[in-house]
């Protein structure tokens, strides 16, 4: 009779990032969408760089032009023998090739969600941390100050400090070094500055209750026995340890970020004329929405495309490195 030894089988130790990447790459729809984002990511980032057109580049008698059209002046030059690149969605109401001009707001549009996101992510983890660290009375003073931001009115801060801000900014954007506050606009800043003072009370309270598990631990125990200080321990051992919760949770962040970005812009909250976000072109949209439907479907589709995708992203992200569906 065999030993009941040999019928063991070990299994090779695997790592939490090597098990969580093998889960991750598992998820057919995970993969599909992070493909997805990529696409949209080189579309978005590098595609513009070698655009025949600019964004704000008007052309005289190409107003309004629909998807495949061209004008009469390039029709002359397409007779002539010279080459001239369509208009792939048409032309707005300026003459501006609408193209180009959607792949610039999904620029704009993704990079304040990753800067948000970005944003949201530092501020949240320390306050919750500390919260969750301290616990007490520091512990409950931080979360009523997280209750108290819950029920202030983003829209409406962002609304006092666009109209605050602007003459400061302006006279700060016309200072050398600085010239990249023009293009953003004090709307722009504005929505960064209620991102920085607002948005990230979520993430502070996720990461608030993983602190106050972690902070339990023998490693934690073992830090303070020898002389760690408040801020190592938080900083090197318990955020840390927090990351598979933080890269969850920021991804799912994005797309509530670029929402929140297209809805301000759709309102006239967001960048800065000429420069095109993806909430601005569909409420320049709507007005002709009628006679030209398919201005407003170009961005409104894209915003749909980089929501849902990064939301199927950071759902694939959680199955695969959230510890409690491991023994599901």
């Amino acid at each position: 009779m065999e030993d009941k030894e040999s019928l063991v089988f070990m299994r090779e130790s695997v790592s939490f990032w090597k098990d969580g990447l093998h889960r991750f790459r598992k998820n057919k729809i995970a993969m599909s969408a992070l493909f997805i984002v990529f696409l949209i990511t080189i579309c978005c980032f590098l595609v513009p760089s070698f655009y025949p057109y600019k964004y704000e580049q008007q052309m005289k008698g190409s107003e309004r032009l629909a998807p495949m059209q061209y004008s009469k002046t390039e029709q002359k030059q397409i007779d002539a023998g010279e080459k001239v690149f369509p208009h792939l969605l048409g032309t707005d109401q300026n003459g501006r090739d609408y193209m180009i001009r959607v792949l610039v707001g999904g620029r704009v549009s993704m990079t304040v969600g990753l800067v948000a996101s970005v944003l949201i992510l530092v501020i949240g983890s320390i306050f919750g941390a500390i919260a969750g660290y301290f616990g007490g009375l520091v512990d409950m003073i931080m979360m009523r100050i997280v209750d108290i931001i819950y029920t202030v009115p983003d829209v409406l801060i962002i609304i006092l400090l666009a109209q605050t801000l602007k003459f400061p900014l302006e006279a700060l954007a016309s200072k050398p070094g600085f010239a990249w506050m023009q293009k953003l606009g004090s709307n722009m800043i504005s929505m960064f500055i209620v991102f920085a003072l607002l948005y990230w009370v979520g993430m502070a309270r996720i990461v608030r209750s993983q602190i106050m598990v972690l902070k339990q631990s023998e490693y934690v125990t073992a830090a303070k026995a020898l002389g760690a200080g408040s801020g190592r321990i938080i900083f090197k051992h318990l955020i840390v340890n927090c990351i598979g919760t933080l890269i969850v949770t920021t991804t799912l962040q994005i797309p509530s970020s670029i929402f929140t970005e297209s809805f301000l812009s759709f309102l006239g909250l967001g960048v800065q004329a000429p420069m095109p976000s993806l909430g601005s072109l569909a409420s320049a949209a709507l007005n002709g929405f009628q006679t030209y439907p398919e201005k407003l479907f170009a961005p409104a589709f894209l915003i749909f495309i980089i929501i849902l995708s990064f939301n199927l992203l950071g759902d694939g992200l959680r199955d695969a490195f959230d510890p409690k569906l491991k023994q599901q």
